[in-house]
């Protein structure tokens, strides 16, 4: 019963309004949880689903201009101009600061003409080996990203620091090996029985970890609520790696087969 006591009265009313705020409060919690998750349309922040969504397009894109050099016989000249191409819009794409799709899609349909052309090449002189390199990439592919998400292998400093001083000593000695055969006709290291296939297996490792570099990457600007549009250099990034793994991997099994 409701006393007539005016002090007591007061403290109905603040027990009321207190009650009101609290169910106020549930009723706001509720309507955010039952709310859909923001997207990347709605906050127009990077998402994860941005970047898978941005890498699965690029490698559409070099898939089809790659079936398209293969089926048209393609020669030397499209294979430089992809490479050409391709190594200046790359430094065009990594060093500005404004993320440019086009470039980047041009970039991939670049890739595409050049991988096109030496894996019909590769293919013509090791029949089988292109769907060989393509389940080997997808398996590296696969244990990286599992390495990364379960916390295996971890992305520090130190981890960076020793990847970035092999990947130089390993364009060292692809610089050295390429003048030893120009300059003085010495015969190729990459093609040493098992010398030739501890390189090549280097080679695929070094990718293959750097691969985790770049889904670290790719998660930190997630975190940091980059722009959308960086979905498109993540992408990029991934594409890179992806496709120097296949051209290692490509070449490891060449070697094995040739021996």
């Amino acid at each position: 019963m409701e006393s007539s006591n005016p002090v007591f009265k007061r403290g109905y009313a603040a027990m009321d309004v207190r009650e009101l705020d609290r169910t106020e409060e549930v009723r706001n919690l509720e309507e955010q949880f039952a709310a859909p998750s923001a997207s990347s349309i709605r906050t127009g922040r990077i998402t994860m689903e941005d970047v898978v969504a941005r890498t699965g397009m690029l490698f559409g894109i070099l898939v089809v201009t790659g079936a398209l050099a293969w089926y048209l016989n393609l020669g030397f000249g499209a294979l430089l101009l992809g490479f050409g191409v391709g190594f200046v819009l790359s430094l065009v794409i990594s060093f500005s600061k404004t993320v440019r799709p086009a470039l980047v899609m041009v970039y991939a349909a670049m890739q595409g003409l050049a991988l096109g052309v030496i894996s019909n090449v590769y293919e013509s002189i090791y029949p089988g080996i292109v769907s060989q390199a393509v389940i080997g990439t997808l398996a590296a592919f696969v244990g990286a990203l599992y390495a990364y998400r379960s916390g295996k292998v971890r992305v520090t400093p130190r981890f960076t620091r020793i990847l970035v001083t092999a990947l130089i000593g390993y364009l060292v000695l692809g610089v050295v090996n390429l003048i030893a055969v120009l300059v003085f006709n010495a015969s190729s290291i990459y093609s040493q029985g098992l010398l030739s296939v501890g390189i090549s297996a280097l080679g695929v490792a070094l990718a293959s970890f750097f691969l985790i570099l770049d889904f670290d990457q790719a998660s930190k600007m997630v975190a940091a609520g980059v722009p959308e549009v960086e979905s498109w250099r993540a992408g990029f990034g991934l594409m890179v790696t992806i496709v120097w793994l296949y051209l290692e991997v490509l070449r490891l099994i060449s070697i094995l087969r040739r021996d």
